[in-house]
């Protein structure tokens, strides 16, 4: 038998691992049957190569639970090792045996993806482990089984070993910290998470756990749209059916497969965020995919799986990574290159499609500008009547009437087509167009095409009277006198619910524009929108204030003027006045009951 210190630079190594190793402890069953996976992958290199590494029918890896011995064991039928083996790459943790393998094997494509987690891998067993024992054999004819048994410390022991067949057992004595661990549903909860798509058959409970051949594994050209649609149904059991779907592909110049699909997103943004699961040679390392994808591509669902992305580093170092940066503009690039295709193909589809995937495009060519220069032939703009325009068609489309007297191209929007219907009817009245603009990022969407388009300008269509919104520099003449108009203003001060809130404007519009308008100024409404979503917090919150406009020329003025009561006067202000702001959502509580009952009352008298 054999005794030693394990070969480290510091003798606080197991508190470390024990701590800091990882995040989080449950994350040692996935070292340990990765590095299953990984001898037994290197058996059938080797095997490959021509080498006698004896039978290769039954290959799965087992994993058992004795809660009266409290041990997990995890078993393979891999390459084994020796006691020399067991010395080498065991003991001396900084020596990475995966490393030696496939420097032997580096000019072959098959060990090109082998990766070994001998070393600091195997050592996160000691985070739920008091005891952790190998019992293996070498698949190397004439040589002897070895048991290598530690307790936590930096003292080992290798003896001869009992093992009559090639591989491996792992076995842990679970602390009394970490029994939770020898539970079975504790175990196959956490084999589901990790090792749902490992290579290589997994057994537990007598049952195979994994898929050893998913759909990102496998040829496009093998694969037909019943077989992405059942993949998804794996990986989301309870959600809608996607869209379509991105197969990636690529060995040059990093390593990357994996599928990524497109989901009904309707109009919200965050409900179904960390989505994309992110794979290395099919093992899962995490679904908080965030210092890898940009952040508009989280809206995905999915999986990626490459070697090339380094595990276990700080965010700065994932976010200045080459690979990283590579892979994450490639993903983009194929995203928008589908869209393009899906949108060439079969405009009316894309159409169809693009109240579930408008939020996602809009938010890429927001967060990327190489995205916005390829979003920009597919990305769609939809008026009040349901029609579709490219922006470039669509800008081109409104040139003629909604240019002003400043040569700026007015766009008209409103965020909801019903509430503001009165407002989108004054526009149309003109002859002029209005866009639909109903989702939460549509805000920093509309400030992203003012700054690219030349001289566009978007308004929301209650930013102000309709003359005003698109300034043509021509003004409609009042039929009232200076002092009509401040007696007017006057009246209508005494009726405000709140001063501090709205402000009196007398504008001079044709007798069929409304008699009062409650308007939100465009800038003004912006920035308030910007305060509630976390945007300008810096300026203090900020109160938004409306502006009442009165049409002079409206008959009701006249109908003011020539009545002599005071209070009916206020009534006929006040009525006008409450159903503007019945327009915007502005009346409520007491002051719509208040509507309420004084309208009913101007019903009875009539």
């Amino acid at each position: 038998m054999q005794t030693g210190k394990v070969s480290v630079n510091t003798e606080n190594i197991f508190p470390i691992i024990k701590k800091f190793l990882y995040t989080d402890h449950e994350i040692f069953l996935r070292e340990l049957v990765s590095n299953a996976v990984d001898a037994t992958n290197k058996l059938k290199v080797l095997a490959a190569k021509g080498e006698k590494v004896g039978d290769l029918k039954d290959l799965k890896i087992t994993i058992k639970l004795d809660k009266d011995k409290k041990t997990l064991t995890v078993s393979d039928r891999g390459i084994g090792m020796t006691a020399e083996e067991i010395d080498k790459y065991i003991n001396q943790i900084a020596f990475s045996g995966a490393e030696e393998f496939v420097e032997k094997f580096k000019d072959d494509k098959e060990s090109a993806n082998i990766i070994g987690h001998f070393g600091l891998g195997f050592y996160s067993s000691f985070m739920v482990a008091d005891k952790v024992e190998i019992h293996t054999r070498s698949y190397a004819e004439g040589t002897e089984p070895a048991i290598w048994e530690c307790q936590g410390t930096t003292d080992f022991k290798i003896k001869k070993g009992k093992r009559k067949s090639r591989g491996t057992d792992i076995i842990l004595h679970i602390n009394e910290d970490s029994a939770e661990f020898l539970e079975n549903y504790r175990i196959s909860n956490l084999l589901t998470k990790y090792c749902k798509f490992l290579p290589i058959e997994i057994e537990f409970d007598g049952k195979t756990i994994n898929n050893t051949q998913p759909a990102w594994k496998k040829a496009p050209s093998d694969l037909k749209d019943e077989d992405y649609l059942d993949f998804y149904r794996e990986l989301y059991p309870l959600a809608e059916d996607p869209l379509f779907w991105i197969h990636l592909n690529v060995d040059y110049p990093f390593n990357l497969t994996g599928i990524l699909y497109f989901p009904k997103l309707k109009r919200d943004i965050d409900p179904n965020r960390n989505k994309i699961q992110l794979y290395s040679n099919q093992v899962f390392v995490t679904d908080n995919v965030e210092d890898i994808v940009p952040e508009y591509l989280m809206l995905l669902h999915g999986v990626i799986d490459s070697p090339d992305i380094p595990l276990n580093v700080s965010r700065s170092a994932l976010q200045s990574d080459a690979n990283v940066k590579k892979i994450t503009g490639h993903i983009s690039k194929k995203v928008s290159d589908k869209l393009a295709e899906l949108f060439k193909k079969d405009r009316k589809d894309f159409e169809m499609k693009w109240n579930d995937i408008g939020i996602f495009v809009k938010y890429g060519m927001i967060s990327d500008e190489k995205f916005y220069e390829r979003a920009e032939k597919f990305c769609l703009l939809k008026n009040t009547e349901d029609k579709y325009f490219l922006i470039d068609d669509y800008t081109k489309a409104i040139e003629t009437e909604q240019t002003d007297k400043e040569g700026r191209k007015i766009v008209l929007y409103t965020h909801d087509k019903e509430r503001l219907h009165s407002y989108i009817d004054s526009a149309k009245g003109k002859g002029y167009d209005v866009l639909v603009l109903p989702d939460m990022i549509d805000q920093h969407f509309i400030q992203t095409l003012e700054s690219k388009l030349d001289k566009v300008q978007f308004k929301r269509v209650d930013a102000d009277t309709i003359d005003k919104l698109i300034d043509k520099g021509t003004e409609e003449k009042s039929a009232l006198t200076e002092d009509e108009i401040g007696k007017l203003k006057e009246a209508f001060l005494n009726v405000f619910p709140n001063e501090e809130q709205y402000e009196f404007e007398a504008v001079n519009l044709t007798a069929n524009d409304q008699f009062v308008n409650v308007i939100r100024p465009e800038w003004q409404r912006r920035m308030h929108e910007m305060q509630r979503f976390g945007g300008m917090t810096m300026f203090g919150e900020m109160k938004e204030r409306f502006k009442v406009t009165v049409n002079t020329n409206h008959p009701l003025a006249q109908q003011f003027l020539k009545t002599e009561n005071a209070d009916e006067q206020a009534g006929l202000l006040r009525q006008s006045l409450n159903l503007a702001l019945l327009g915007q959502n502005l009346l409520e509580g007491e002051a719509l009951t208040s509507f309420v009952k004084e309208s009913f009352e101007r019903l009875k008298s009539n």
